[in-house]
C-alpha cells in the first residue's frame, strides 16, 4: 500500500488546530437544515426540528457516545502526525488501522480485531454526519483489515455463564430491604427473560410511559409479558412463574413494583439514600454490570481463581449464557427468547451444550 505522505508534526502537539473542533462534537455544519433557496417558515422550522430529533433517535446513546470517541482518537492521532481527518483518506486510515493493531511506539496496547473494526465503523459514521463518504472496501483499508483479521483474530472471549445454583447464591447476599427487593427482581427477569442489561432497565412499566422506553411490561395470572425494543427489532418475551417464590421472576417483580409504589414509568429505578422510598430515576445499565460482579464475588462464584480474574469473567451477558445453557428445552425456543437472529449465534451462549448429541459420524455409516 503506497504511503500517503504525512506534513511535518507541529512544534507542540497541543497547538490550536483547525480540526480540534471536530473532535469528539457534532459538525457545525447540520445536514438537517433547509436549503438556502427554500424560505423557512414556522411549520418548516418545526418539522426540521423534528427531523433531526429523530436522525439522534437513529442510533443508542451509548453508541453516539462510542462514535464520538472513536472520532475524538482518531482526530488526535492525526493531529500528532501532522494530517488532517478530513476530507477522508482511504490511505490515512489504513495507517491509522495498522497503528492500532500494531502501535508504534508509545505505551497504547494494541486492539483486538473487533475493536478495530467498531472504530472504523464509528468513523464511518461520523464522515457521514459530516457529508463525506469514506468506503470501507477501498484497497487501502479493506487489503490492510483483511492482513489484520488473519494475523491477529481469535476466538471471542465468552463470559462465565451464571447457573440457576449459581444466582440462587447470589441471591442470598442481597439483603431484605428495598434495595435488595429490586436487584433481586433485577437479577430474575434479567435470567428469565435472557435480558441485555440495557433491555433490564429500558423497561417501563406501561406502553409509551415515558419517551426513553425499551419496552413495557405486562404481569399476568400465568406469567409476565414483557414487549421490547431489541437489537433485531420489537419482539416479545414471556416469563413465567417459577416453581417457587423465592425463585420465581414474576413474584419478585410483582413485590417490588408493590413495596416500590411503582404504577408509572421506569421499573427498574434509583432508591433514596435511606433506603425508603424509590425515585424516578431510571437506573443506568452499569448498575447491572456492578451489580452481577458484586454478588458473583460476595456468592463466591469461582473461587479457584484471584479476585480481580473472577470479576472479569462476569457480566450482564452472564445472565443470558446462564439461561441459554441450563434451558432443558428445544433449541429455537431459547433463540427466540433470547432474540437472536440465528442459531449460531445462540448456541455461542451455550456453555453446556451437548455437542455430540447429534452423531453424523454415526449416521453416515461409519
Amino acid at each position: 500500500m503506497p504511503e500517503t505522505p504525512l506534513k511535518p508534526p507541529p512544534d507542540r502537539p497541543d497547538a490550536a488546530n483547525p480540526h480540534d473542533r471536530d473532535e469528539g462534537v457534532a459538525p457545525e455544519d447540520d445536514p438537517l437544515a433547509l436549503p438556502a433557496r427554500i424560505a423557512g417558515s414556522g411549520a418548516l422550522d418545526r418539522l426540521v426540528e423534528t427531523a433531526r430529533s429523530y436522525a439522534r433517535a437513529a442510533l443508542s446513546e451509548n453508541t453516539l457516545k462510542a462514535y464520538a470517541r472513536d472520532w475524538a482518537a482518531f482526530a488526535r492521532w492525526c493531529r500528532l502526525r501532522g494530517a488532517d481527518p478530513l476530507p477522508p483518506s482511504s490511505q490515512v486510515i489504513g495507517l491509522y488501522i495498522a497503528d492500532l493493531a500494531a502501535p508504534q511506539g508509545g505505551k497504547a496496547p494494541a486492539l483486538l480485531v473487533a475493536s478495530i473494526e467498531r472504530r472504523l465503523s464509528g468513523l464511518v459514521w461520523s464522515y457521514a454526519q459530516r457529508g463525506e463518504r469514506l468506503d470501507r472496501k477501498d484497497r487501502h483499508i479493506a487489503s490492510v483489515l483483511a492482513g489484520i483479521r488473519r494475523k491477529h483474530a481469535r476466538p471471542p472471549l465468552q463470559k462465565e455463564a451464571i447457573l440457576p445454583e449459581d444466582l440462587r447464591d447470589m441471591l442470598a447476599t442481597l439483603p431484605h430491604d428495598l434495595r435488595g427487593l429490586r436487584d433481586r427482581a433485577l437479577l430474575l427477569v434479567g435470567f428469565a427473560g435472557g435480558l441485555r442489561r440495557s433491555e433490564i432497565v429500558g423497561l417501563d412499566l406501561g406502553r409509551d410511559d415515558t419517551p426513553d422506553s425499551g419496552g413495557w411490561v405486562e404481569i399476568l395470572p400465568d406469567g409476565a409479558l414483557i414487549t421490547l425494543r431489541g437489537k433485531t427489532g420489537w419482539r416479545e418475551v414471556e416469563i413465567a412463574r417459577g416453581s417457587s417464590d423465592a425463585t420465581c421472576p414474576v413474584h419478585a417483580l410483582s413485590q417490588w413494583l408493590h413495596y416500590a409504589r411503582i404504577d408509572f414509568g421506569p421499573i427498574f429505578t434509583a432508591v433514596s439514600r435511606n433506603g425508603l422510598r424509590a425515585t424516578a430515576d431510571r437506573l443506568s445499565d452499569k448498575h447491572v454490570a456492578r451489580l452481577i460482579k458484586t454478588c458473583a464475588r460476595e456468592a463466591g462464584l469461582r473461587p479457584d481463581l484471584p479476585e480481580a480474574e473472577r470479576l472479569r469473567l462476569f457480566s450482564g451477558h452472564s445472565l443470558r449464557a446462564g439461561l441459554a445453557s441450563s434451558a432443558e428445552v428445544d433449541e429455537r425456543h431459547v433463540q427466540k427468547q433470547l432474540g437472536h437472529a440465528s442459531a449460531e449465534m445462540t448456541r455461542r451462549y451455550q456453555r453446556r451444550r451437548d455437542r455430540f448429541r447429534i452423531n453424523l459420524t454415526k449416521a453416515a455409516g461409519l
